[in-house]
């Protein structure tokens, strides 16, 4: 019986901090967030009208100027809510049925940040579905100093910073599974102890 108590007081005290960091398994993708931020370009389609259809890149209000329609403030939404608003403008008027496509080219306004023993640290853009072992790859793979299993994530949701430990190695040997990335995730790799 005593031991059992033991145990059990083992095993809450040691889930304390773990509960707040979880590591996500491939098969568990992040939400990805794909709403359009100052500086993103995305392409607009609208079903037979080639003049309609082009690039547009997000302004530093926020806004877009389309032709036909003139400015829309696109920023903080998404590509379904910029065709549906495109959509909307077109139908007071212009076309009596518009089919409007919005295709996201690069999101610049998403970043995630890389630390430590990289051969390039910085700024990087998010890509959706980016992975720990790809964000690492960009910045130039780890540096013959790096304590790859000692790879952190810190990521901020709600108000609230968690920090995860990453096995980076394990995960290229395939022991561990691999992360997927948040924009605005910080990712550090500290130096190995000799």
């Amino acid at each position: 019986m005593r031991v059992c108590s033991l145990t059990l007081c083992l095993l809450l005290i040691g889930c304390g901090p773990a509960s707040r960091t979880v590591v996500e398994t491939p098969t568990q993708l992040p939400t990805v967030d794909t709403s359009l931020g100052i500086g993103d370009t995305f392409e607009v389609r609208v079903f037979g009208e080639t003049d309609l259809s082009g690039i547009y890149t997000v302004g530093a209000e926020g806004n877009i100027n389309f032709p036909l329609i003139g400015v829309l403030h696109v920023d903080g939404l998404d590509a379904q809510a910029v065709a549906k608003l495109i959509a909307d403008k077109l139908r007071e008027g212009i076309l009596r049925d518009p089919q409007v496509t919005v295709l996201v080219k690069d999101q610049t306004s998403k970043k995630i940040y890389i630390l430590g023993q990289v051969g390039h640290p910085g700024t990087y853009s998010y890509v959706p579905s980016m992975s720990v072992v790809e964000a690492i790859t960009v910045a130039g793979g780890f540096t013959g100093l790096a304590a790859k299993n000692d790879t952190t994530i810190t990521r901020s949701e709600l108000g609230k910073k968690t920090i995860v430990r990453v096995p980076v190695a394990d995960i290229g040997e395939g022991k561990a599974p691999n992360v997927y990335l948040r924009p605005g995730d910080i990712i550090s790799i500290p130096e190995r102890i000799f």
